[in-house]
């Protein structure tokens, strides 16, 4: 039989950044029961693979590893979000702001892995952190909803931080980890 894996690719945040979320997402889990992700699993998906061949990893690593890729760039998390809205919630995000480089990097990944047969998206990209599944029930969201307003209202910083992008990773998803398989820096900059 053979054997297959459940791959994406994705940006690594950075301590300084996961740091200020835990606190946060800390308050946050106290109110709302929702299956919340470990810290260790926070990343930005730039591209879900889903299934693919273990014995063809190595071809899939060298497409990445050859695929155009931009300049490094700047992402800022900020706020939260629910997907795919506020009144049908079914992901708590972290919403990430960056430049064209993160869209572009998305792109060149969908672009570059269609041509292994990997299906490209429908869906226009919108990067954000998952830092918890709703599931069915609407109230924890509310509750979150009011915590976050409370929280906005005695001062709490809800800006995460910001952090430039100079690698990508091919990350594994097994048992609820994310393990990351193979690390790609992106174009450098030229002075």
């Amino acid at each position: 039989m053979l054997s297959r894996m459940r791959l994406f690719t994705g940006l690594a945040l950075p301590a300084h950044i996961i740091a200020p979320i835990e606190t946060v997402m800390n308050q946050l889990r106290e109110i709302a029961p929702l299956r919340w992700s470990p810290l260790e699993n926070l990343h930005i998906t730039t591209k879900f693979i889903g299934e693919w061949p273990e014995a063809q990893l190595p071809e899939l690593e060298d497409y990445l590893d050859k695929m155009p890729k931009p300049r490094p760039f700047t992402v800022t998390l900020a706020r939260f979000g629910f997907l795919p809205n506020p009144h049908h919630p079914k992901i708590f995000f972290a919403a990430v702001h960056a430049d064209a480089g993160l869209t572009k990097l998305a792109k060149n990944i969908e672009d570059t892995l269609a041509t292994l047969g990997i299906k490209k998206e429908t869906h226009p990209y919108a990067p954000h952190v998952t830092l918890a599944r709703v599931g069915q029930a609407l109230s924890p969201a509310q509750a979150l909803r009011e915590k976050i307003a409370e929280l906005t209202k005695n001062g709490v910083n809800l800006e995460f931080g910001t952090f430039k992008a100079t690698e990508f990773h091919l990350y594994q998803s097994k048992n609820s980890q994310y393990t990351p398989l193979a690390t790609y820096p992106v174009a450098k900059e030229t002075c």
